[in-house]
This record gives C-alpha cells, structure tokens and sequence, in this order.
C-alpha cells in the first residue's frame, strides 16, 4: 500500500526506515550492472527486476523506497541512443516499478505506510568516473541547475512522495538542486556524501547544512553514501543547524574503486548503531551501497526497541 499520511508528517511522529543499495540487491539477483548506466540500464531492459528489488527491502522492513533513477539521466540515456521522450518515460517508470512494489507488498500483507523517493543523483553519477566523490566538476550553479531541472520535472510529475537529492558531493550543486525543487509542489530531502566534517568536495558541513535550513521543500537534511563512522558527527550538525529530521543511509563501510568499478576492504556498518543516530536527530534511516535486506530488516528490528 502506499500512504495517505505525508512523509513529513511521519518523520515528525517518529522514525522511519529507508531501503538499502538497488546495485547490491540487482547483482545478487544475478544482473550485470557493469555499464555506465548501471542499474538505470534494468530500467529499459528488465524493469520487473527493478520492482522485485523494491519489494524485497519492502518486506525486510523498510518503509521508503528508494527509485532506480539515481543514474538515470536524459544525457545518459542519449548515449544509449534513447531520444528525449523515451528517456522521460523511463525516468517515470522508475516510480512506477517502486510502487508496484509498495502494491505487490499490501497484497502479500504488509500494512505499514510505504512512500517512494525518486532519486536525484548528482552530476556526477553521469559522468560514471567516479567524480560524485570528488564534486567541483567546473560547472557553475546555473549549468548545474540547467542539467537537473528537466530530469527533476518529469520526476516530479510522476508523483512520488518526496524527491530524494542524493548522494551530493558539493555545496555549489545543492545550490542548484534547491534552486531546482521549489515551487514543485513535491517534497525533497538533501542528503551529502562527506568525508568526516566536510562534503567531498572539501567544505564544512555546517555551511552545507544550512544552505537546507530555510528551504520549506526540503523535509529532512542528511548524508549517504559515506562510511558508517561519519555518520555521528553529520547527524548532530544536520541537526543543529537546520532544525530538521535528519536522514542517514551510509554505505557499508566498504571503498570504492572508480578505476576497477568494484568495491573494496570490508564491511564497518551495524545495523545496531541506528540508535544512537536516532538519539542524534536522525529519522530517516536506511543504508546506501552494499547494505541489503538483511541488515534492512536488522535496522527495522533495532529502531523498534
């Protein structure tokens, strides 16, 4: 089912718990996601795959899923040789798989509320050279703006419940995001990727914060795709500076290797440390890459104690 109760108005009543990585969960599925659309790609190709990831962290416990359009760009899929429209259409799928999940999940009997979020991936993730870990890409806050506008719009115009701005590595860019959703009439939340104290892109995360904090579209402000130990110190700042619900989905402690487009080292993330992120600020927990539905379901367990 999907909820007549706005994400926002959960986030203020309590927390609630995000999915885990689409890639880790496609590849263990047995796709191959290595391309420069990665999972965007399922979206032409085997969109039911898309739906079925969706639906296993539905049921492992999460109440937000997270669409396959983190990669999904009109510039990306033109190298595909996919004009304007089909892209658009694509784009909007990419809802449409998460909420056929949310109706597959009511009929096999889960009735909590579940929401989608439609990934907004940063430029970046279109380049697909790894430079959403670095940021200043050498764009300026209007051509930034430019390239996620139209994207953003046919996102929103499929109605999700929130649009996920995610996995940002730079200030610049969550200028032009936030310039972007508003007046969209569709909630969002802003969420960083950083190293320690700073974004990616090497400035204090308070500054970044705060860019959010009078922002009346933007419903919770966080971080993802980062390593869990980062994660403490983000939360409490988010917290402080912006005075909304924190959102936090890390990776799992793992590296990745741009070059090799593998990942590397081990796993750091426990699903046991949600709570004292939760004790932090934060209300919107999941986890990014790496992280699948077991440890969705550890993170469900934990924050119901």
């Amino acid at each position: 089912m999907t909820s007549d109760t706005s994400l926002a108005a959960a986030l203020a009543a309590g927390t609630v718990v995000l999915d885990g990585g689409m890639s880790n969960q496609l590849e263990s599925a047995g796709h191959d996601l290595s391309d420069e659309l990665w999972s965007a790609r399922l979206l032409a190709e085997r969109p039911e795959a898309i739906t079925e990831a969706h639906l296993a962290y539905f049921e492992a416990g999460a109440d937000v899923a997270i669409t396959a359009s983190y990669q999904a760009t009109f510039e990306g899929f033109a190298k595909r040789g996919m004009g304007r429209e089909q892209a658009a259409e694509l784009l909007a799928l990419s809802v449409e798989a998460a909420r056929e999940a949310a109706r597959r999940a009511a009929a096999k009997g889960v009735t909590r509320p579940l929401w989608v979020a439609a990934s907004v991936g940063p430029y970046g993730a279109m380049l697909a050279d790894g430079s959403e870990y670095r940021g200043r890409y050498g764009l300026s806050v209007d051509e930034l703006a430019d390239f996620h506008r139209p994207r953003v719009e046919v996102l929103a115009a499929a109605r999700p419940d929130v649009l996920a701005l995610e996995t940002v590595p730079d200030a610049d860019e969550a200028r032009a995001l936030l310039r972007v959703v508003r007046g969209l009439g569709v909630p969002a939340w802003l969420s960083y990727t950083v190293d320690g104290d700073r974004t990616r892109a090497g400035q204090p995360l308070e500054e970044a914060f705060a860019l959010a904090a009078d922002v009346d579209e933007v419903i919770a402000v966080g971080v993802n795709c980062c390593a869990p130990q980062d994660v403490d110190g983000a939360v409490r700042t988010a917290a402080r500076v912006t005075g909304k619900p924190v959102v936090v989905y890390p990776n799992s402690g793992e590296a990745w290797d741009a070059g090799a487009r593998a990942w590397d080292g081990r796993s750091s993330f426990t699903p046991e440390e949600v709570t004292g992120w939760r004790a932090s600020g934060a209300r919107l927990i999941g986890g990014c890459c790496r992280v699948g539905p077991e440890a969705i379901a550890g993170i469900a367990a934990a924050l119901t104690r």
